[in-house]
């Protein structure tokens, strides 16, 4: 372990003026212990990543970024949201062609759910097979095919991601935010806010609404990369990062970058505030569904948010002291154990490491799993 200066630094607020509060699904712990168990058994972790993995606890994530669709809808998003953090966590320790061999058997399953997969494939075919085969029992032909369509362009963005790790690439601001928008899976990930309706294309695919998608996807990126970098700078996974574009384009310290990403966030809020009131009308049968569709992007990022703080896995178990100070110490670096041979993947859980004293007045903290 590396020995690093005593560094501080304040986690801005970026949430306080989003007209959506917290909500959280009714749902939420059945369907947590039903999901839960049911990614164990494919055992797609050694013992101890599991452990690590399961105090990230995803299906909060899906409860508080979904809290008002149904059971069936909020298994969907449970399920999805494990696919997205495991397809990472196989594919963060690979190289650009392995990831891409890895993605082809993700794709090939999303295309075909009801083939049985080989015997010997990587599990993440068997575990995406699965997914979908359950997805589309819910979710209807025009969300079908919305999903698969942002779900393709994530997939191959982390094969450019893959590439930039290889080469050791930190990219510029602009050119980080046009890759992270797509290796972010908001946009497929949104599309459970769609699965219990039929969204026309021409609403789908008109710009007003492809702008506030992409107002939520920016919004949900910042936040995300602004809390999680602590941890990714530990990890050694800083380059694919906001805050480590902005240090390095704009030269600015943690903090200054910090505060750049919170006064970029604001400008996304109000181009999103601005865009819901230019939205068109197609009638009133298809504006109640346009009115639910975008209520449900908007409480995405508001759940995302609130999850950084309420799981394990950026701040152990001092997310919410954390979230009323904004008070960070920056982690020592660490080195991941080795993929385990059995589940390919090792998920850190780096809180173990993390019971040095803090400096006075500064609350510590452990992290878990080099997830995206």
């Amino acid at each position: 372990m590396d020995t690093l200066p005593r560094v501080t630094y304040y986690l801005p607020e970026t949430m306080t003026n989003w007209p959506w509060p917290r909500a959280i699904n009714p749902h939420f712990e059945d369907m947590k212990a039903e999901v839960d168990a049911s990614f164990r058994d494919i055992k797609a972790l050694s013992p101890e990543s599991q452990e690590a993995f399961d105090k990230c606890d995803f299906a909060r994530l899906s409860a508080l970024s979904s809290p008002n669709v149904p059971r069936e809808v909020l298994r969907i998003a449970c399920d999805l949201n494990n696919v997205y953090f495991i397809v990472d966590e196989y594919t963060d320790i690979e190289n650009a062609a392995v990831t891409q061999e890895m993605l082809g058997i993700v794709l090939d399953a999303l295309h075909n759910p009801h083939k049985t997969r080989p015997e010997g494939e990587c599990i993440l075919g068997e575990i995406v097979r699965q997914f979908w085969a359950r997805a589309i029992q819910t979710a209807g032909p025009s969300s079908q095919r919305h999903f698969i369509e942002n779900f393709t362009t994530y997939l191959s963005a982390l094969i450019l991601e893959a590439t930039d790790r290889e080469q050791g690439q930190c990219r510029s601001i602009n050119d980080y935010l046009k890759l992270r928008r797509d290796t972010s899976a908001i946009k497929s990930a949104v599309a459970v806010c769609e699965m219990g309706m039929e969204l026309p294309d021409e609403v789908f695919y008109h710009p007003i609404i492809v702008d506030l998608v992409d107002c939520i996807t920016e919004l949900c990126l910042i936040d995300n990369d602004m809390i999680s970098y602590n941890r990714e700078q530990a990890t050694g996974d800083k380059n694919h990062n906001l805050i480590t574009a902005i240090m390095m384009e704009l030269g600015l310290d943690i903090s200054g970058a910090m505060a750049w990403a919170a006064r970029y966030h604001a400008e996304v809020q109000k181009r999103f505030m601005g865009g819901l009131t230019q939205v068109p009308s197609w009638g009133p049968s298809i504006d109640v569904l346009v009115q639910e569709y975008l209520d449900g992007i908007a409480i995405w990022a508001r759940g995302l948010h609130c999850w950084g703080f309420e799981s394990q896995r950026y701040f152990g178990t001092r997310g919410p002291d954390i979230q009323e100070t904004r008070l960070v110490t920056l982690l020592p670096k660490v080195k991941c154990k080795d993929a385990s041979a059995a589940a390919r993947v090792s998920v850190a859980d780096l809180s173990k490491i993390m019971h040095h004293e803090q400096p006075s007045g500064v609350l510590g903290f452990g992290l878990f799993s080099p997830l995206d």
